[in-house]
């Protein structure tokens, strides 16, 4: 499974972005995937994750300002990013777990959030 984020970026505080993540190969496999971001010296956490029956997961310092959904496809999840906050300012990864409990992730997207 290869896992393809793009979207990161620079915003001011108040202001939203979207990441995409598109995954191919055994997307078959796949029976969640989700986003983590890892802020420099700390370690990487779960901001929201979605299972392959539209389940939905999220970090609570994110509840009601992020939104994961997937793309009719399945093979590409969003994360929708409103509100953003300086905290936010992190390098985002797109995650994939196979229902044999492999992890896969991409490369990751810097998301940098200005006062």
């Amino acid at each position: 499974v290869q896992l393809v984020e793009s979207g990161g970026g620079l915003v001011q505080a108040g202001g939203s972005l979207r990441l995409s993540c598109t995954a191919s190969g055994s997307i078959f496999s796949i029976n969640v995937m989700g986003w983590y971001r890892q802020a420099p010296g700390k370690q990487r956490e779960l901001v929201a994750s979605i299972t392959s029956g539209d389940d939905t997961n999220y970090a609570d310092s994110v509840k009601g300002r992020f939104t994961i959904s997937r793309a009719n496809s399945k093979n590409t999840v969003y994360l929708q990013m409103n509100s953003l906050k300086p905290e936010d300012t992190a390098v985002y990864y797109c995650n994939a777990r196979s229902i044999l409990r492999n992890a896969y992730w991409g490369q990751g997207t810097q998301v940098t959030v200005s006062s």
